[in-house]
């Protein structure tokens, strides 16, 4: 019987088997699959693979994670005062005039830097009052009957966000 060679699609075959085979085994790389794993070192260049792999470093001491934003504006404890408030309606910001009588009915209430109060302002409807900054240099983000606009919503703290939006307490 003549010799005929085999088809080119068989000669290929056991090279596919043998990669295939070879690709089985090896499964999710560990740092995919293992949280531990990623915290590895670097491996170090070596002559010779080792037959058995590293274990993962483990760190010691106590994780560090960045604080986690209140989600509630709480009484400020290093300030500002209503009065700084109402200081700064009046002057600067222009929103009140210096003869209306106005009393703090809510706050300051503090989150993340920025602060929430509202006034009582005689002959008018409640003033809400948004602002941010520290205590001594106070920035008016926005006063009115109505302080859920575009800049609270979008950099807001959600502390302030729920009180400008979502109601305030105690009125």
């Amino acid at each position: 019987m003549p010799c005929i060679p085999p088809h080119p699609a068989r000669r290929r075959l056991p090279v596919v088997l043998a990669a295939l085979l070879a690709l089985a085994g090896c499964g999710a790389p560990p740092q995919l699959t293992d949280p531990a794993a990623s915290a590895t070192t670097a491996p170090t260049a070596s002559a010779t693979p080792s037959a058995t792999p590293a274990a993962p470093v483990t760190p010691t001491g106590p994780a560090r994670t960045a604080p986690t934003p209140d989600p509630t504006a709480t009484p400020c404890r290093s300030g500002p005062s209503g009065d700084r408030v109402i200081a700064l309606l009046r002057g600067s910001a222009r929103v009140l005039p210096r003869d209306v009588r106005v009393t703090v009915r809510t706050g300051p209430l503090c989150a993340e830097g920025w602060q929430y109060t509202v006034l009582a302002v005689s002959g008018h409807e409640e003033l809400q009052v948004v602002t941010r900054g520290r205590p001594t240099a106070l920035e008016l983000v926005t006063a009115g009957t109505d302080v859920c606009g575009v800049e609270v919503r979008a950099a807001g703290p959600s502390g302030i966000r729920t009180l400008a939006c979502d109601g305030t307490p105690g009125a």
